[in-house]
């Protein structure tokens, strides 16, 4: 966040339609909702939300808050500050995030990514990507909700040239709003899929409920839609009917057939690919251009590659430098939770850690999955998955749970250790001779999955946060961290 003056208090109150007792001794130079991450200098508002932030009003000062936003009801503290109150500080939250979004300069644009799976990574990749080109403003985390997106475009400097903001959704309707906010000019969905599928009749309703985001697109604005998803022309129709301007990708490579059998205006296809153990290259083609782009991204995988062509896109559908933005993508890695990497010594070599702890869901399992066999066997004898439920998904769960079997098979997996009693589903597929062991809970798997890794391991976890895989990432690092330290320190 910026620590040069983002609002002035009477900007704060005019959006808010707030009243004021008492004044900043200091700039308001950013926008918190956590005393755990705030700042000297940022406006703290205390949200309703699983916890009351009016209890941390007076702790924010003691950090150096430059003011509060709170409801007419708190009762101020001797040490509090400036504060603004209203009648609910989320839905003021929300009347400064369109303020922000209304001082944009009329040359800035604005890109919104949705999807069932990799919109997280896809944003951090247009992250990269436009960062190389100018002033660039994005989502942290997946501050994807009802108050992620509002505090995100809070947090936005009037200066910014590209804005990035990820919205995300558990029911219908939820995107709606959030996107009417944002107003993008380049709307992305990634991929429909059956996430979320126990609050909808099907996956047309997921569908319908992801191209909601269409909705906010300012006049004129570009759709970008994965047309190797089987919910393409139902998505391309809501885009159409928003009267947007539609570029699919798809790693078909004839884009001017794509472009012709979809009826969409603009097609990037991926024309080539390479992958190694730490990297991947792309040849991004895009119909109607003479030139094709080269690319390298520092992950593997070929959703990896697919979310390169979503950047590709947005490059162009914004007018920005797309040979310049797609060239930054060499140094991407993947956010903590979503296939980072970490090879981790041992007495004897190494193990090397995937995290994509972070959820999951079908598609993102087998997309996971999918980087295995990516990894050479002379580096890493034995490919271990670590696998924990996966939510939300209704009554189909258990069968969706034992599908994940062929994914695992051909990804030739040594080893599954499975969290969970929908797990046990798949876990009964797998054969004995691959089976590591399976428990009801991720911290009950824990010391039987330390006991069996060993140097040349490499080993996937991944599980909805619900099954709080994450701990499981930790316990390796810790574990054999130390491990190697010792041996480290160990005489001759």
């Amino acid at each position: 966040m910026s620590r040069i003056p983002l609002w002035s208090f009477d900007e704060l109150l005019e959006a808010a339609v707030g009243r004021a007792s008492g004044a900043p001794s200091r700039p308001i130079t950013g926008v918190s909702i956590d005393t755990r991450t705030l700042e000297p200098g940022d406006l703290f508002v205390a949200l309703k939300d699983q916890r009351d932030g009016h209890d941390f009003v007076g702790a924010a000062f003691a950090k150096g808050a430059a003011a509060a936003l709170v409801a007419d009801s708190y009762v101020a503290g001797d040490d509090d500050g400036a504060l603004i109150r209203v009648a609910d500080p989320l839905r003021a939250i929300e009347a400064i995030g369109r303020a922000s979004r209304a001082r944009l300069s009329p040359d800035a644009r604005v890109i919104a990514v949705t999807g069932s799976v990799g919109k997280t990574t896809t944003k951090e990749m247009l992250r990269l990507a436009f960062s190389a080109i100018g002033p660039t403003h994005a989502s942290e985390k997946s501050y994807n909700n009802h108050w992620g997106v509002p505090l995100t475009l809070a947090r936005m400097p009037a200066a910014t040239r590209y804005a990035i903001f990820e919205i995300g959704m558990n029911h219908a309707g939820e995107i709606t709003p959030l996107t009417e906010m944002v107003r993008p000019h380049v709307a992305l969905v990634t991929i429909v899929a059956n996430a979320h599928i126990e609050n909808f009749a099907n996956e047309e309703g997921i569908a319908d409920a992801k191209a909601e985001i269409f909705l906010g697109l300012d006049p004129g604005g570009t759709a970008i839609i994965n047309l190797d998803n089987r919910h393409a022309k139902r998505l391309i129709g809501s885009a159409r009917a928003r009267r947007a301007h539609v570029t699919g990708v798809t790693n078909d490579l004839r884009p001017a057939d794509a472009a012709s059998a979809y009826g969409v205006d603009d097609v990037v296809a991926l024309a080539s690919h390479c992958m190694t153990a730490t990297a991947s290259e792309g040849e991004a083609i895009r119909a109607g251009h003479r030139n094709n782009l080269r690319f390298s991204i520092g992950t593997v995988g070929m959703h990896m590659l697919m979310n390169a062509l979503f950047v590709t896109g947005a490059l162009d559908a914004a007018g920005a430098d797309t040979p310049r933005g797609l060239a930054a993508l060499a140094a991407f890695a993947p956010p903590p939770g979503r296939g980072c990497r970490t090879r981790v010594p041992v007495p004897g070599g190494e193990i090397l850690v995937i995290d994509e702890s972070y959820n999951a869901n079908p598609a993102s399992m087998r997309a996971a999955l999918s980087v295995l066999p990516t990894l050479p066997r002379v580096d890493y004898p034995r490919r271990i998955a670590v696998l924990g439920d996966m939510l939300e998904l209704g009554p189909d769960g258990p069968a969706l749970h034992a599908g994940l079997w062929e994914a695992i098979d051909e990804a030739a997996v040594d080893l599954v250790f499975a969290a969970g009693p929908q797990m046990a589903e798949l876990y009964g597929r797998v054969p004995p001779t691959r089976r590591g062991a399976w428990a009801s809970s991720a911290a009950e798997l824990q010391n039987s999955l330390l006991d069996a890794l060993k140097p040349g391991d490499a080993v996937m976890i991944k599980g909805s946060n619900g099954s709080k895989m994450a701990p499981l990432v930790a316990s390796i690092l810790t574990k054999f961290g130390r491990a190697a330290a010792e041996e480290t320190r160990s005489p001759d």
